[in-house]
């Protein structure tokens, strides 16, 4: 169990990995939480828990494992954004806000990083299944829902899986060297059950999904 929030839960995730996997040449950083509620209405805390997890907490894993990236002149940081930080959505402002942050560390990391020979991406998916997102309480997205439709920003039932997500960030990861992919946006194609592609390559959604 990893708690970026926690330093001495990231220093000691990342000797469990070296000891485990020996040199580390990709991170992921895909620390999930999310808070549902009006910026007038939460807490502090509770905006400053976003910060933690999706801000501070990818920087210090980051910080973690870039030394020895920098000595072997090669690796790549990936970290998971949302398109909540392209394009906000009400009740979601602590989140959004969080995410809105991380895309400018990561544009950081790129410029400071230039000619070392590691990179930095972010990657930005849209809606996702997950046991996160399948958990939240109908009186927390109920209201979003309403406000996301008024703005036009709801679509009922698209959404991403997990695995989706994950062959994005493989598809990252294995750019050739000598170029990156900066950003990318991954927005699911149609609703969960009809797309095509996923019918015909006649996927297994519970293995997928978990």
């Amino acid at each position: 169990h990893l708690d970026v929030t926690d330093p001495n839960s990231v220093k000691s995730f990342v000797a469990q990995s070296v000891d485990a996997l020996g040199d580390i040449e990709v991170l992921v950083s895909g620390a999930g939480d999310t808070y549902f509620g009006k910026l007038a209405e939460i807490t502090i805390d509770e905006f400053e828990s976003q910060l933690q997890i999706h801000l501070v907490g990818a920087n210090r894993l980051a910080a973690a494992m870039l030394p020895g990236m920098l000595e072997r002149q090669r690796g790549d940081l990936i970290f998971v954004g949302s398109d909540v930080a392209l394009r906000q959505r009400p009740h979601m402002g602590a989140y959004g806000a969080a995410k809105a942050a991380l895309v400018a560390m990561v544009t950081n990391f790129q410029m400071e990083l230039e000619g070392t020979g590691v990179r930095a991406s972010i990657v930005h998916p849209g809606p996702t299944k997950t046991a996160m997102g399948w958990s939240l309480p109908p009186e927390k997205i109920g209201p979003a829902l309403e406000d996301w439709a008024k703005w036009g920003q709801a679509r009922h039932d698209y959404f991403l899986r997990a695995a989706d997500l994950a062959r994005a960030i493989a598809f990252v990861a294995e750019t050739p060297r000598g170029g990156f992919i900066a950003n990318m946006e991954l927005q699911p194609e149609a609703p969960l059950a009809t797309t095509k592609e996923r019918q015909q390559l006649k996927l297994d959604e519970k293995a997928l999904d978990s």
